[in-house]
């Protein structure tokens, strides 16, 4: 985990031996559940720490202009999703490293809210809550429709359908940050419609390389100017048969 620590001090965060531990702790329980459980095809210690360890912190060390949406330098409270979350990332790292975060994870499956809830209590992690739902039915639900600052989600999806899921639990001046990988100019370009019938406005994507490899991530800003209209997201499986 030195490689972390390295990687976010040069970029002036400092991470305390404790959330290292936490880091460790993590990859500790995440291994020894995929035995029994489908959560990562990445197993080997540093292939993870690139692939999802400096994958989703990779707002904070390699794009500057990204950090302020995660409460950083100022560290204030910001309210974040993170939708179709999986084993936890990027959200449960981004906790980590970022405690003033209040941060909800969202997943589809039961087992593995199950498993992140055990992760939640084993690390002494507060602020933090697992939900088990559709992001087509949490949407709909007071408390999380138009409710966060900030919305994240590494989820592989088209864009256009991606936006649909997650822009909805967005509020009025918030973002959601869309993890992508390598180029996105043409996808970004056919889902623009999308998006702003979605209450959004693309921004320009950040493209980084992370830390000592050649594999590309791009990262699309989306800016929420007003609430999603009632019709949206449709019914769970449309936004993927039929992208807006």
């Amino acid at each position: 985990m030195e490689r972390i620590q390295n990687v976010l001090q040069s970029a002036g965060i400092a991470v305390s031996g404790q959330q290292l531990e936490q880091l460790n702790d993590y990859y500790q329980m995440v291994i020894e559940t995929n035995q029994v459980m489908n959560l990562t095809a990445i197993t080997e210690k540093e292939e993870f720490i690139l692939l999802h360890y400096l994958d989703s912190l990779a707002p904070l060390y390699a794009a500057p202009e990204l950090k302020p949406l995660f409460g950083i330098p100022g560290k204030e409270s910001v309210r974040m999703i993170d939708v179709g979350t999986g084993a936890g990332f990027p959200g449960i790292p981004l906790k980590i490293i970022c405690p003033a975060l209040e941060v909800t994870l969202l997943d589809s499956l039961q087992k593995r809210v199950h498993f992140l809830d055990k992760v939640i209590g084993a690390l002494s992690l507060s602020g933090i809550t697992a939900i088990h739902s559709r992001a087509e039915d949490a949407a709909r639900v007071p408390g999380l429709r138009d409710s966060f600052d900030l919305a994240v989600s590494r989820a592989v999806a088209n864009l256009s359908a991606l936006s649909e899921y997650v822009l909805p639990f967005v509020k009025p001046g918030g973002t959601f940050l869309a993890y992508k990988s390598g180029e996105v100019r043409e996808e970004l370009a056919s889902a623009r419609n999308a998006i702003r019938l979605l209450g959004g406005e693309a921004e320009a994507p950040v493209s980084v390389t992370l830390p000592d490899s050649d594999v590309a991530r791009t990262f699309v800003p989306i800016r929420k100017g007003k609430p999603t209209p009632k019709a949206y997201p449709r019914k769970a499986g449309t936004a993927k048969k039929q992208p807006l």
